[in-house]
């Protein structure tokens, strides 16, 4: 809180004209404050000639004894017994934050009959792999999946924990973080180690994409984030790594359940508060929405357009070019908003994050949004008319052209080359 001292405030009243929140105002010829309005800013400390003003901040009563927190942990997703290419890059980055702390890392799975995801995790890096296997966890649910990882990450304590932003993640980490009653920084396109403290940097872009902040959780565990997929490296697997695999059993059909983990025949019980109501939400149908065949993730080669296609027709200059390389057709918002090209196209920070061996951008301006979906191309050509356009800034090859133009040359330069 904001405390006055009566007798060094000389009544000046500097620090009313410089506080932006009218938070104070004089009393009995002093400076008193509406700690209401408040936000501890500090200006007025700041402002204050005479050291009248303090900010005193009051102790959390609440603050976790983080030195109990351990091990970096990945909640691996799986869909159809399949793990997303996103928890692979996950455990990738998450074995280089663990050996920067000195310390394991463990995947965690939950589904049914996934027990050949534990192979594919130790390959690119886990330490161990938590299974939590049954037939009710097959398809994602909000509930059972968020008490089951919390009881586990309040018994188990890691120090920190990712997982993929995608729709399924975007949903369950800010549920976990508010049962066990910690941080979240969400989206994040960078994590690494703070050498003095040992904390988690959790860089993100922030105020539209116009300025990346990076976020600390030092006082309490675990440090948790989602993490855009496609932004981290996958790294080779190695399939000799050895590691654990520990099982979980978990029994859904009491009122208060219990889990245990086995690990080397010796038994770990956990105390959960996963409830049978979490599962009377049942699942008779998964229906997928037809989207063609868009895998802008996994594209080799992205041929990107934007306003300067000039209209939707325009696009069938950029899908020529695409299928005489076997590349993806991408997309700046601009266009997808304008209704040109469907959204699941788009490539920036509102739309998906690519790392392509080429990216080619026709008619994109190259406006900070887009270049954060796609500037880990190990090859970006840009082709645009205004040769000022921020997209040469950011490029490997540059061509100051128009892509009605230069864009069926290039079609028909590899065609022959192809053929």
């Amino acid at each position: 809180m904001l405390k006055i001292i009566a007798d060094k405030c000389t009544g000046c009243e500097v620090c009313i004209d410089k506080c932006p929140f009218d938070a104070l105002h004089m009393e009995n010829n002093i400076v008193a404050v509406e700690q209401a309005s408040c936000t501890m800013c500090g200006i007025c400390v700041k402002n204050c000639e005479y050291d009248a003003i303090k900010l005193e901040k009051e102790k959390d009563k609440n603050k976790k004894d983080v030195s109990d927190y351990r091990g970096v942990w990945v909640l691996a997703e799986q869909r159809e017994n399949k793990l997303m290419n996103v928890s692979l890059e996950l455990v990738s980055e998450g074995r280089k934050l663990a050996d920067k702390l000195d310390e394991e890392l463990s995947a965690v799975v939950l589904g049914s009959d996934i027990k050949d995801t534990s192979e594919k995790l130790i390959a690119h890096g886990a330490d161990n792999v938590y299974l939590i296997e049954d037939e009710r966890l097959k398809d994602y649910r909000t509930g059972p999946y968020t008490s089951i990882i919390s009881d586990m990450i309040n018994k188990f304590k890691p120090e920190i924990v990712l997982l993929g932003a995608t729709h399924n993640g975007r949903d369950l980490g800010p549920r976990i973080s508010a049962r066990i009653d910690t941080g979240l920084t969400a989206d994040c396109t960078e994590l690494s180690i703070e050498d003095k403290r040992g904390i988690l940097l959790q860089t993100r872009p922030a105020f539209g994409g116009n300025l990346m902040a990076t976020i600390i959780c030092p006082d309490h565990r675990p440090q948790m984030a989602t993490v855009r997929p496609g932004v981290m490296e996958k790294v080779e697997p190695n399939y000799e790594r050895v590691g654990d695999i520990k099982e979980c059993k978990i029994s859904l059909d009491q009122d208060n359940i219990d889990s245990e983990v086995i690990k080397k025949s010796k038994i770990i019980k956990l105390d959960s508060s996963t409830s049978e109501l979490d599962f009377y939400t049942e699942i008779k149908e998964i229906v997928k929405q037809a989207q063609g065949n868009v895998n802008l993730e996994d594209a080799d080669i992205i041929v990107s357009g934007g306003r300067g296609v000039g209209d939707p027709d325009g696009f069938s200059t950029i899908k020529n070019l695409a299928e005489t390389l076997n590349a993806e057709v991408g997309a700046s918002r601009a266009v997808v908003d304008e209704g040109w090209i469907e959204k699941e196209h788009q490539v920036g920070q509102t739309g998906k994050t690519v790392k392509p061996r080429v990216y080619i951008a026709c008619g994109i301006s190259g406006a900070i949004q887009h270049k954060a979906g796609m500037d880990n191309s190990d090859i970006i050509i840009a082709v645009n008319t205004d040769p000022e356009a921020p997209i040469f800034e950011a490029c490997d090859y540059g061509i100051v052209g128009d892509l009605h133009q230069v864009v069926p040359m290039l079609t028909e330069a590899f065609e022959q080359a192809i053929n």
